[in-house]
């Protein structure tokens, strides 16, 4: 978010006593149910838009004469506002900002505040959207070489900090949190109990044994037993974010790796936890998530299972694509071949598996049969065998056939 110093303070915003006025109850009513971070940011949204209408609408002197109008020069004011340490605000604080903005009007338009506008003069659409790219996890190279840079650091702290991070996917607001008595005996095992933290939910972790036994010596240590924290700094002082990161970068240096954020190991363990089976529900427990979306989004799927699952279906998508070789005329093919071979000319008390190309010297033995009888049907049949027979030199056959013919003829005469 932009710098709050780049802001004027509310006093300076006193010249439109009725906006402030609106705009800090609304604050005291946060206050009420929100965290004070939450608040805070609130505050410097509402101050943000305070800010535009003091410059820009000298017009407006309380909210309840906000417009649309006023809401659409708002975001390009907005927008080119500089940020901490960038030229322009960026895209996340712009969606903070308006987002914040737009829940107030909401809010005090359902409460039924006088000062509320006619109607709400902000939408959905008003708030730009944003990237959302997958968390940055360390591959599994890379967290082997943090954890080994970390197990040579002779401070203990550092390498406690990092495996703690690295093992159990805390955030760092949880582990510099930890009271004294987190780690609790709960049947066999050990565990660690997370205090109530960003989702006002606190929860109980499976403990590493070799985690244990790391926070035991650096209490022993470096911690007096009646210290109200888990696992403080040296002098008693309470680790912060600030310090946390610098432990990790510090062994991440050592390892050859680039500059890492602390919520990459909490990334890096929901990786490994996914790509190795553990169930989404587990590893959503696992990390005090509410929702199964935000699970989805830190626990990405690594490129080693995608490559595993791409290719056990590659010979079938380049079956879709292979040019087929034509067969040879004379080719009949290992269906064909097999049906040749099980098929068997059915005779009276048994099978015929003379090959269809060979001639029989039988063939015609059952039209000699006195219990022999055709009929029209088999006109064409007969008719091919006759023709046959005479191409052949077989004048006995031509002749059977020929007699079977003229019956037929005779008889459809008749």
């Amino acid at each position: 978010m932009s710098g709050p110093l780049l802001l004027p303070t509310w006093e300076e915003l006193g010249v439109r006593p009725q906006v402030v006025a609106t705009m800090r109850r609304y604050l005291e009513q946060l206050g009420c149910v929100l965290r004070p971070g939450s608040v805070a940011g609130a505050d410097l949204a509402l101050r943000s838009f305070a800010a535009y209408l003091v410059e820009a609408a000298p017009e407006v002197t309380s909210i309840a004469q906000v417009t649309r109008r006023h809401v659409e020069d708002y975001k390009p004011w907005l927008a080119a506002r500089p940020g901490q340490n960038k030229d322009r605000v960026t895209i996340a604080t712009l969606a903070h900002r308006l987002g914040t903005l737009r829940m107030f009007f909401v809010r005090i338009d359902e409460w039924g505040w006088d000062q509320a506008p006619p109607r709400v003069p902000m939408f959905p659409g008003d708030l730009p959207r944003q990237d959302h790219p997958l968390p940055k996890a360390l591959d599994d190279a890379a967290a082997a070489k943090l954890l080994r840079a970390a197990q040579a650091e002779p401070r203990l702290l550092v390498r406690v900090t990092i495996e703690v991070l690295l093992r159990t996917g805390l955030r760092v607001s949880e582990f510099t949190a930890l009271s004294a008595d987190a780690v609790v005996q709960i049947g066999a095992a050990p565990w660690l109990h997370v205090p109530v933290g960003k989702l006002r939910e606190d929860r109980y972790l499976p403990l590493h044994p070799h985690l244990v036994v790391l926070i035991e010596q650096y209490r022993t240590a470096h911690v007096p037993a009646e210290h109200p924290l888990l696992l403080p700094r040296e002098n008693g002082r309470a680790l912060d974010r600030h310090t946390v990161t610098r432990f990790i970068n510090k062994a991440g240096t050592a390892a050859g790796l680039a500059h890492i954020h602390p919520h990459q190991l909490r990334h890096t363990l929901a990786t490994q936890a996914i790509n190795r089976g553990m169930s989404l529900e587990a590893i959503a427990a696992m990390l005090g998530h509410r929702s199964m979306d935000m699970t989805l989004r830190y626990a990405k799927i690594a490129n080693r299972t995608v490559a595993d699952e791409y290719f056990a279906v590659t010979d079938q998508v380049d079956a879709l694509y292979a040019k087929t070789e034509p067969l040879p005329a004379d080719a009949i093919g290992p269906k064909m071949a097999r049906l040749r071979r099980e098929h068997h000319r059915l005779l009276g008390n048994g099978h015929c598996t003379r090959p269809a190309e060979l001639d029989c010297a039988f063939e015609s033995i059952c039209e000699n049969c006195s219990f022999f009888q055709t009929s029209i049907e088999f006109r064409p049949t007969l008719q091919a065998q006759h023709d046959d027979a005479e191409k052949k030199g077989q004048h006995h056959r031509a002749d059977l056939f020929g007699q079977l013919l003229t019956g037929l003829t005779e008889g459809e005469a008749s």
